[in-house]
């Protein structure tokens, strides 16, 4: 009997509610959790209905393709029936006596013809290339006759004595059904022998190995047994008053184990099959033309799914027979051809598409030259974007193939259905997204091309704080962006958003409260670096703590000391910040000679050293001026001291120093000018101190 059509699924919104005493369904559950206008809601109670109806439709299929409660009651009823009883015993012991002599006649034939085979199979020749193929022909329609004497004994046997054993009507109507059941399998191995002659290579009519004729051989032998008999037994089963329904039924059970067995063999000729599908390597040198390496992404790609794609076909044609579609065969193999040409046209839209996108996304000379980087951050996305119109695709493809196949997928698109409402919310999501990613990239951009600025026009220290600034700026603008596209999401997947704010605002209060030692380091930490004191690479001195800033973060300065110790200070701890390295420094001098040295000769002699380091490669790029003199700047018990600086490059000022230190000594060793040591005088008591005659008795200081 036709199974019934199956009803259409329910609408996936709007549905009435239960009615008092009911059970709450998972839809009237999800529509508390979610307003039912929403997405999220609309998501929700639709999957849930249409989990519901594809289970509804799983217990009918299944109770259309095994119909087990009249099978169940036609074979209660049989045992029961005292007159089907008697039948049943008049056609078992009938059918199994005239079925044991005709085999034992097919078997006595097939005996007696074995000369006949053997000598057959000797005549045959060995190997046979072309044309020369036709001389086996005559060989092998002599041995399909030899095939076919015993199954035409069994026939003489098996027919002949039917009217011997005076059978009852419909025990006459078994057997002759089951004598032209074996009598068609037999005939079908005959002619499969025939084929592929597994026992015998010379007799092989279709050129294969050994191997595949065995296997084929063996298969085809299930297919056939399965096939036969249970048409027969679903034929014998009406005889004796099977119901109609249980009659389709073991017919769609035939068919389906029928089909399992295709299934069985796809399977395991997966990787047989895609090794010949599979494109061949390419040799060496050889450089396909786009056409050739398009039809050998296909071969490769059809290589990895063909036996998908053949399983699934073996669904819908066991479908398509089991639930009697009117047209069935027709429209699935208009459907199937539909469905090549819309994959075919996918495949070649995306490859359009694809070539198109990293075409629209080369930067001209002009523009490069003007944002170097442009090109670059561009086609970090080039990636993404390809994939997602590739998703797109994937998806219109998807959909359209389900129209091809009778399923009215663009329906749910219609205004006010799920499908649009989701569509919608995608696109907003999306241009959010999209806008992110603009301004994301047009603020970088920005301040990438302001420090590129900074760097051209020799502006270190600007481009050293806006480099410490960056990190800060990007991470929170990324914060930001997120915080935006985040509630913009929840937003269309209808979350009310309100309650997440006021929650982030109370725990925002709650840490500011409970960490202010932070929150202080933050803040005076960008007060800092907007006021430019110090950027990275700076000698600074912060609270008696002095080195190299290694790191600026957005709490605390890393600083790195003379003897290579690390100082990590707080931002919260800085009073005042003594920047040693600012746009210039000065190496300051302190000169100490004996009072007897003439002032102004040592002088000059300081001013030569200046003039000459000046003229030294090394030294003339980091000294700015001539030496400066200041003067006699203290009269020591031990001599003048003569005060001198230099003006160097910001972190020049102690090289510069320990330089000109080097060279004065050397100089004074020269010109015999005398750089006096500390000393101090010893007075005994007692007498009065003398006048000394000679110099003093000095001794040096700790003597």
């Amino acid at each position: 009997a036709p199974a019934q059509p199956a009803p259409a699924p329910p609408a996936p919104a709007g549905t009435p509610a239960p009615a008092p005493g009911q059970p709450q369904t998972a839809a009237a559950a999800a529509e508390q959790l979610l307003a039912p206008n929403t997405l999220g809601g609309q998501l929700l109670i639709g999957a849930s209905q249409r989990l519901q109806w594809l289970s509804e439709q799983t217990v009918r299929a299944a109770e259309a393709i095994t119909d087990l409660p009249s099978l169940v009651a036609w074979a209660s009823a049989s045992v029961r029936d005292p007159v089907t009883q008697a039948r049943l015993k008049d056609a078992s012991w009938k059918l199994l006596l005239l079925f044991g002599l005709g085999v034992l006649a097919e078997y006595l034939t097939y005996r007696a013809l074995a000369g006949l085979r053997r000598r057959l199979d000797a005549m045959a020749p060995a190997q046979l290339q072309g044309w020369a193929r036709l001389r086996r022909v005559p060989l092998v329609v002599g041995r399909l006759v030899l095939d076919l004497v015993p199954i035409g004994a069994f026939g003489v046997v098996s027919y002949g004595l039917i009217g011997a054993v005076q059978p009852l009507p419909t025990t006459q109507l078994v057997l002759l059904t089951a004598n032209n059941a074996y009598i068609i399998g037999r005939m079908a191995m005959a002619l499969s022998r025939m084929l592929f002659s597994p026992a015998s290579s010379h007799l092989r009519v279709l050129p294969c190995a050994d191997l595949t004729a065995a296997y084929v051989s063996v298969w085809l032998r299930r297919i056939v047994i399965v096939l036969i008999a249970g048409y027969a037994v679903a034929e014998a089963g009406l005889l004796f008053g099977l119901p109609w329904g249980a009659y389709d039924a073991i017919l769609r059970l035939v068919l389906l184990i029928v089909s399992f067995f295709l299934g069985i063999i796809v399977l395991q000729l997966r990787v047989a099959v895609a090794r010949v599908l599979r494109a061949p390597p390419l040799k060496e040198g050889d450089v396909p033309s786009r056409s050739r390496r398009s039809l050998r992404r296909f071969r490769d790609w059809l290589a990895e799914v063909w036996h998908v794609l053949a399983l699934l076909y073996l669904v819908a044609l066991w479908g398509v027979w089991a639930l009697e579609i009117r047209d069935g065969f027709s429209r699935l193999l208009r459907a199937s051809l539909f469905t090549l040409l819309v994959l075919a046209a996918a495949k070649a839209l995306d490859m359009l598409l694809r070539r198109a996108l990293a075409g629209s996304f080369r930067i001209s000379a002009d523009l490069a030259g003007r944002y170097p980087a442009l090109e670059q951050r561009a086609n970090r996305y080039v990636p993404l974007l390809k994939s997602g119109v590739s998703l797109v695709l994937t998806v219109l493809t998807l959909l359209t193939l389900l129209e091809v196949w009778g399923i009215n997928s663009f329906g749910w698109f219609s205004r006010g259905a799920l499908g649009s409402q989701l569509l919608s919310s995608l696109m907003s999501v999306g241009f959010t997204v999209a806008l992110a990613v603009l301004v994301w990239e047009a603020v970088n951009a920005a301040m990438q091309r302001h420090l590129d600025k900074l760097s051209r026009d020799a502006t270190a220290a600007r481009s050293a704080r806006v480099r410490t600034l960056m990190p800060m700026l990007r991470t929170t603008l990324l914060v930001v962006i997120l915080l935006f596209v985040g509630f913009n999401i929840l937003t269309e997947l209808g979350v009310n958003v309100a309650p997440l704010l006021a929650g982030a605002g109370v725990i925002g209060l709650a840490l500011g409260f409970g960490s202010q030692k932070l929150v202080q380091d933050v803040i005076t930490g960008i007060f800092l670096l907007f006021e430019d004191a110090m950027a990275v690479g700076d000698v600074v001195n912060l609270g008696g703590k002095s080195g190299v800033v290694e790191k600026l973060s957005i709490r605390s300065i890393t600083l790195r000391d003379l003897d290579g110790s690390v100082h990590i200070i707080p931002f919260s701890t800085v009073a005042a910040v003594t920047n040693m390295t600012r746009d210039f420094s000065f190496a300051l001098l302190d000169v100490q000679v004996a009072y007897r040295e003439d002032t102004d000769r040592v002088v000059g002699l300081l001013t030569g050293l200046c003039q000459e380091m000046r003229t030294e490669a090394k030294w003339g790029l980091v000294i700015r001026d001539d030496m400066e003199v200041l003067g006699v700047n203290q009269l020591s018990p031990d001599g003048p001291i003569i005060r001198v600086r230099i003006k160097t490059a910001p972190i020049e000022r102690w090289s510069v120093a320990r330089e000109m230190n080097r060279r004065i000594k050397q100089c004074f060793d020269e010109n015999n000018i005398e750089i006096p040591a500390a000393r101090q005088k010893l007075v005994f008591e007692g007498q009065p101190p003398a006048r000394p005659i000679g110099p003093a008795i000095e001794a040096p200081q700790g003597g």
